[in-house]
């Protein structure tokens, strides 16, 4: 349901939008829309977005946003990152109320992944 004034939609840069769409499917089950050969967007997965071609990458260390993902078990997802191609960029550490990593994925954008559970 599209709310006003809330957060509806988020877009990110990629420089390479097969391989980002193909991480995205092979981790996290997501299906795509393309839209021509330089946009494709993703639906019910929390937020609605999209991915634009793009020779940008988002990073915290760029000021960017961090878009975190919640898991039941951080190492099983993490495994999955890594299995899809994905780079682990912060180890696993401990934080007030769970415990997280940072990936970058094929495109360069950097996310997180949270849990506050110990498995």
């Amino acid at each position: 349901m599209t709310e006003n004034e809330k957060i509806n939609y988020i877009e990110f840069p990629a420089n390479n939008i097969e391989a980002t769409k193909s991480f995205f499917t092979s981790v996290f089950d997501w299906q795509f829309i393309d839209y021509g050969p330089e946009y494709s967007s993703f639906s019910n997965q929390g937020i609605d977005g999209g991915f634009f071609k793009s020779n940008l990458s988002a990073s915290t260390n760029n000021g960017s946003a961090l878009i975190i993902f919640y898991s039941q078990n951080l190492e099983s997802t993490q495994l999955k990152i890594e299995q899809a191609g994905g780079v682990i960029s912060k180890a696993i550490f401990s934080f007030p109320g769970g415990r997280r990593f940072h990936f970058i994925e094929p495109s360069n954008n950097e996310f997180a992944v949270w849990s506050d559970t110990n498995a």
